[in-house]
């Protein structure tokens, strides 16, 4: 039975390799060329070990040609599928809850249509993406609050963004409405999205705040969004969502339920990218959802949000000792971006530095404030290399009402968690990039009973389409 399978198998890759191979003279004996030629033109037995040898090395060969292949043919038509797949295993090899070995990873599928080109609507894209979340949780071995891993999520398979987005007047304005995650837009800056925890992602003064959050990963919320670019180098965006996602925490699907209330924000951006074509960096794979973020060298954002719900103040208590309700909580934050040099005659060999500050209403919000900053050199180990190294520190402060709450506990709390971390990115193929880190969690949790932990990753992501 097996033996009929295999010889099935041979044959299929023998055609499949003798269309991909037609016009390789058999004489050609570079490596790759060499099996498919053995597969496709000598006509070898598909049989033993060696079938097994020549069906490998046929894949290899065939299925990306293919795949490119198949790829050019969709974007002439204005169709972008794309596959992602990030892994990520960890050790809490020092302090936290209890020392433990993980492995987080996410699948996420996409698919973008640019309907100018599909079907000659100026100005209009159409966007989805699914995910699937699997594996462990890091932070419950590290106790930490902020998340050492911005892809670990409960388990499950799910619609993360569905919508379509209308550009107009060249291009300026933009209006997008559908199921979507804010912060691929808000809060967000390009040297920080190398980093692996959570907060440099988005601070957690807003990223926790709310019900559930307002919005982020993995579980997005309905509304709209819209952008207006004044000038090359000003920006303005304003977003208005339900105040909670669409997947609830029992697992099911609900949108602008009673009490939801909505999300206000806003955000005005100041960008000055390079002068000329030939300054800017070349387009990197980067990890997570910065990976296509446009280039520029330096960025000054400031942003605002409010929700319309009601919350539960975390000290404050009415007459009959229930929590004291606070109509609407708001925040703000402020974060930029600079780039501290560049190699003379290189656009890829960059150093950058940014930061964080965010402030968000203490009654109703753990984190009141949080502060975030780190620098990122490129081309480390030479202009050849398509690489990344950075440092960063990220610093969440407990609110004044959640410290009051914990003293009426007895609980003994830390004014804040501390989380330090060294990374280093590396691609080493077109689809694939390699990311080992290392992160230090001084006051995980802010739990004096726990010792500050010591993680490290090793991340990769494997990416067809992007």
């Amino acid at each position: 039975m097996a033996a009929s399978v295999s010889s099935l198998l041979c044959r299929l890759v023998r055609r499949a390799c003798a269309h991909a191979a037609s016009g390789l003279p058999c004489a050609e004996s570079t490596p790759w060329k060499g099996i498919l030629v053995v597969t496709s033109c000598a006509g070898v037995r598909c049989s033993g070990p060696g079938s097994a040898l020549a069906l490998a090395g046929a894949l290899l060969v065939w299925a990306p040609r293919a795949l490119a292949q198949a790829g050019v043919v969709l974007d002439q038509h204005g169709i972008e599928p794309a596959a992602i797949y990030d892994g990520a295993a960890f050790d809490n090899g020092v302090g936290g809850v209890h020392r433990q070995a993980a492995y987080s990873g996410n699948l996420t599928l996409r698919l973008r249509l640019d309907l100018d080109r599909l079907m000659g609507w100026g100005g209009a894209t159409f966007y989805a993406s699914g995910v699937w979340i699997h594996g462990g949780q890091p932070s419950r071995a590290s106790g930490d609050a902020q998340g050492v891993s911005n892809i670990s999520a409960p388990p499950a398979a799910q619609l993360e963004e569905l919508w379509l987005q209308q550009n107009w007047a060249g291009f300026a304005g933009s209006l997008l409405v559908g199921l979507l995650d804010p912060t691929r837009e808000f809060y967000r800056l390009q040297a920080a999205g190398l980093f692996l925890n959570s907060s440099f992602g988005t601070g957690p003064e807003f990223s926790q705040s709310g019900s559930a959050g307002p919005g982020v990963f993995p579980n997005t919320s309905l509304g709209l969004r819209l952008a207006y670019k004044l000038d090359p180098r000003l920006l303005l965006r304003a977003a208005l969502l339900d105040g909670a996602p669409l997947r609830r925490a029992d697992g099911s699907l609900a949108a602008f339920q009673a009490g939801d209330g909505g999300v206000f924000l806003f955000e005005v951006a100041f960008l000055e990218r390079p002068a000329t074509p030939s300054m800017q960096r070349s387009r990197r794979f980067r990890l997570g959802r910065f990976s296509n973020l446009p280039p520029y060298d330096h960025k000054l954002s400031f942003g605002a949000w409010h929700y319309t719900a009601t919350f539960d103040d975390l000290t404050d208590r009415q007459s009959d000792g229930q929590p004291l309700p606070r109509h609407g909580s708001s925040g703000a934050y402020l974060i930029g971006e600079v780039l501290l040099g560049r190699a003379s005659g290189s656009s890829s060999r960059r150093r950058s530095a940014f930061a964080q500050l965010g402030i968000s209403d203490a009654r109703s919000s753990r984190f009141s404030s949080y502060f975030g900053a780190g620098i990122v050199a490129s081309a480390v180990l030479g202009k050849a290399m398509n690489d990344e190294l950075g440092l960063a520190i990220a610093v969440a402060r407990n609110g004044s009402h959640f410290l009051e709450a914990q003293r009426e506990r007895a609980l003994s709390v830390w004014r804040a968690e501390i989380a330090l971390e060294l990374t280093y990115l590396v691609q080493l193929t077109s689809f694939l990039a390699l990311q080992p880190d290392v992160q230090c969690i001084v006051h995980p949790n802010t739990d004096p009973e726990l010792e500050n932990a010591l993680a490290g990753t090793l991340r990769f992501e494997l990416a067809t389409g992007q």
